[in-house]
């Protein structure tokens, strides 16, 4: 193991880096990322204690929930990402390599797009987080069955829904920059086409565990948009 950094050098290390992910690196130190990690991971429900357990944090990005799946305990975490870490997208892998030197971590890295997941190239998991990248796949669909493929026991997805109003299973679709004025959004499915996606994928039993939708834009309009957490199960 190399030797640990100074609260100096960490200080210095982050100052380097663009952060997305509010991580904790210890002595007080916590990377400025303009996301709000901590939230999110209050509400995901990544179970806590995961000692034994293998782990695979698909579109990992900072990095921030594979270590926090190391930190619970997991025997192994395979952080996955293309997009965020090919410097083509909105970040680098920087925030990565950093928080992993700093936090003297084991979490391996796998640099692969999301539609060449199987078992043949990163290996089968009991847990699987896909946060943040359903809605910017252009085939939602085959998306989760890649996904599901490679997941052995426990599924925990986060994403951008839409038409939340509609019981029936629907999807929106944005060719252009409909959602936020960014062109990768491409897709917001609502909770029962979500949970009809993951049983379709293999999934005996899939569940909306949280739902925040934004406030309607306009007086009657519907509150149609906004986030929601799935836990599915082999």
């Amino acid at each position: 193991m190399t030797p640990s950094m100074t609260p100096d050098e960490i200080r210095a290390a982050v100052e380097s880096v663009s952060w997305y992910h509010s991580i904790d690196l210890g002595h007080g130190i916590v990377t400025p990322g303009v996301d709000r990690t901590p939230d999110r991971l209050g509400v995901l429900g990544l179970p806590a204690d995961l000692r034994g357990r293998s782990v695979l944090d698909i579109g990992a990005w900072d990095g921030a929930f594979s270590f926090e799946a190391e930190r619970r305990g997991a025997s192994r975490v395979v952080a996955v990402d293309s997009f965020c870490w090919s410097g083509e997208g909105w970040g680098t892998k920087a925030g990565f390599e950093c928080a992993r030197k700093v936090l003297q971590s084991n979490v391996e890295d796998v640099e692969m797009e999301v539609l060449d997941l199987s078992p043949d190239t990163v290996g089968m998991f009991d847990v699987v987080l896909c946060l943040g990248v359903l809605y910017h796949m252009k085939h939602p669909l085959l998306t989760i069955e890649k996904v599901a493929s490679v997941c052995q026991d426990q599924l925990i997805l986060w994403t951008q829904i839409d038409l939340a109003h509609m019981e029936a299973p629907a999807m929106a679709f944005y060719p252009g920059t409909e959602l936020n004025d960014d062109p990768t959004n491409w897709c917001g499915p609502n909770p029962a086409c979500v949970i009809g996606m993951l049983k379709t994928a293999g999934f005996s039993r899939a569940e909306c565990v949280y739902q925040w939708l934004a406030p309607a834009k306009a007086p009657g309009d519907v509150q149609a948009q906004g986030n929601a957490i799935f836990h599915a199960w082999r």
